[in-house]
């Protein structure tokens, strides 16, 4: 006679539980698990409209139906939310790939400040035809170039955010997670990814908000003198911006207001107030984040049953983590052996980047001659004359705010849903009333141009600093009320350095942002009226529209140059003088 082994034991008697827990489901569970199958439901529905024929050379014009907005806002909630997911999915690999190999680091980062650089309609003038391609005679081509495209908003804020949280993970965790021998894995589950959540969740929010803000570029593409338009919210408004129809703008800018409350209700203020379980900090504070969705999803039983049933797939994950071995590296390393890899790593690393630039400059010698980048180097210094007035503005204005939300989950709950929709809410829609204004008053698209950028931009600074002001412990705060640190003292003590770290991710990727908005706030379009700023993004957006490669190709160049050059300058430092002075 055999008997069974005891893990068959163990799993009839979870499966026992489970069947227990689903004979006692409450009305709670019923509506949390309807909900769930309702969304599914729309989702699939939805996304059928993604696979539809498509003809590139006949794409049918938007129908601006307000009627037809609902449908408009799931497919453009659609897009948004796959493109968060290859956003986390892209910063978890991509942030902890250049935070823990050195050698990695000194290639990644670079990369991701050119990334950041180039304006979104650089990567869609790339993306369109290779998505066309890949997916011929199917409009699923042209939705994923559409998520390419936002998630080229998204992606940058998030990676700088998880990978700074990486570098200054707090010395105690790192200590524990060396005394106890944790596997990689289980290091990053356990210790990283919970002491970089709060972070993550802010800044995936303001990433999100920023997919918004490029959302009329993503849905109505406009590529070497072809239109493609997809259904969409964005499109819709693009379409009766470019008809002149105020009206049907008004709605355009209804359904976004819905929209992004309705998602920060639903998603982002749950998420934001779970992730206050993770601050870093010695006893409770006495006032924290609330959400009717969280607490509602908190008395079903459904988190606790999916957590049994994920369980046996967490342990398994964690002993196949045994094979990237465990976190006791030694302190001590052969010197030799590393200055030969370097050096190796170097000339690799070296050949490629000089073969792609030598290749690209060949290509514009042979076009238009290297001259092209005369032009916008000088147009580029007018656009980095705005990025810093931008910054300098936005870090004046929104540090002593954002500082305020971040320390008051009462205010929190009020500001959040009113900040996320100023963040969220894309400068095309204002260029009616932004256009009118300009010719009413006489004010100069080249000042008024920086107005509109820092609709796209400003948002990055104050998001960081409600991030980094919430993340700081309860119980230093209450340290200093009992100790009567009051005023400048205060900050210079305890909010500067606690706040430090997250600002420079925010006024980096505030930077990066102005950079990519000048895209869309230099060049302002409303019905026949036109008016351009002198500006790198101005002749980006002209060389994109009218097909001109070469110069397009040097307008993003030089972009990147200039991006390139302002984090080296001032960001990285800040970055450094953030990890060695001001973390945790």
């Amino acid at each position: 006679m055999s008997y069974p082994s005891r893990p068959t034991t163990w799993r009839v008697s979870l499966s026992g539980r489970v069947a227990g827990r689903l004979g006692r489901m409450s009305w709670v569970d019923v509506v949390v698990a309807a909900a769930v199958l309702v969304g599914l439901y729309l989702m699939l529905r939805v996304g059928k409209g993604a696979t539809v024929s498509f003809d590139p050379a006949h794409v049918a014009r938007v129908d601006t139906d307000p009627a037809k907005l609902p449908y408009y806002a799931a497919r453009s909630l659609l897009r948004m939310f796959a493109a968060l997911a290859a956003s986390v999915a892209f910063t978890l690999v991509y942030a902890y790939a250049a935070a823990r190999s050195r050698r990695l680091e000194r290639v990644l980062i670079p990369a991701l400040d050119i990334l950041q650089s180039v304006p979104v309609l650089g990567f869609l003038s790339v993306a369109v035809t290779g998505f066309i391609s890949l997916f011929p005679g199917s409009l699923l081509g042209l939705e994923c170039a559409s998520i390419f495209a936002i998630f080229t908003s998204q992606a940058w804020n998030m990676t700088f955010g998880f990978y700074h949280s990486l570098i200054t993970l707090p010395r105690e965790l790192d200590e524990v997670s060396r005394s106890f021998r944790f596997t990689r894995w289980m290091r990053f589950w356990k210790v990283e990814l919970p002491s970089g959540a709060i972070g993550l969740v802010w800044n995936g929010m303001m990433s999100f908000g920023g997919g918004w803000f490029f959302l009329v570029a993503s849905e109505a593409i406009s590529v070497s003198h072809h239109k493609y338009a997809l259904p969409g919210v964005g499109s819709f408004a693009g379409t009766a911006i470019a008809d002149g129809d105020l009206g049907k703008v008004g709605w355009a800018v209804a359904t976004m207001a819905v929209m992004v409350i309705g998602v920060n209700f639903v998603f982002w203020r749950p998420l934001t107030a779970w992730a206050e379980r993770f601050k870093n900090e010695q006893s409770e504070a006495a006032d924290v984040q609330r959400s009717l969705v969280l607490d509602f999803v908190r008395r079903s039983s459904w988190p606790r049953l999916l957590g049994r049933l994920a369980r046996p797939v967490g342990e398994a994950l964690g002993r196949a983590g045994r094979v990237f071995g465990t976190d006791d590296q030694p302190l001590t390393v052969n010197r030799t052996r590393r200055r030969t890899g370097d050096l190796a790593f170097a000339l690799v690393a070296g050949g490629l980047v000089l073969w792609g630039v030598l290749d690209l400059l060949g290509y514009l010698n042979a076009h238009t001659g290297l001259g092209v980048f005369g032009e916008p180097l000088l147009l580029g210094l007018a656009t980095l004359a705005r990025v810093v007035v931008l910054v300098a503005f936005a870090t004046v204005v929104w540090v002593p705010i954002g500082v305020r939300i971040g320390f008051s989950p009462k205010l929190a709950r009020i500001a959040q849903p009113v900040v996320q929709l100023l963040a969220s809410f894309p400068a095309n829609f204002l260029f009616p009333l932004a256009t009118w204004f300009f010719l009413r008053t006489g004010l100069s698209i080249n000042i008024g141009g920086m107005l509109l950028m820092a609709l796209g931009a400003q948002w990055y600074i104050l998001f960081n600093t409600i991030a980094g002001a919430s993340a700081i412990p309860s119980d230093l705060r209450e340290a200093m009320d009992d100790l009567g640190v009051r005023g400048w003292q205060r900050w210079r003590r305890l909010i500067i350095p606690g706040i430090f770290p997250a600002y420079v991710t925010g006024g980096i990727t505030a930077s990066g942002g102005a950079w990519n908005a000048s895209i869309v706030s230099e060049v302002v379009t409303f019905g026949g009226t036109t008016l351009t700023a002198t500006g790198l993004g101005a002749y980006i957006s002209r060389a994109t529209s009218t097909g001109d490669y070469p110069h397009l190709i040097a307008g993003i160049a030089v972009m990147a140059c200039y991006v390139v050059g302002l984090n080296r300058l001032l960001w990285r430092r800040l970055y450094r003088l953030a990890e060695t002075r001001y973390s945790l």
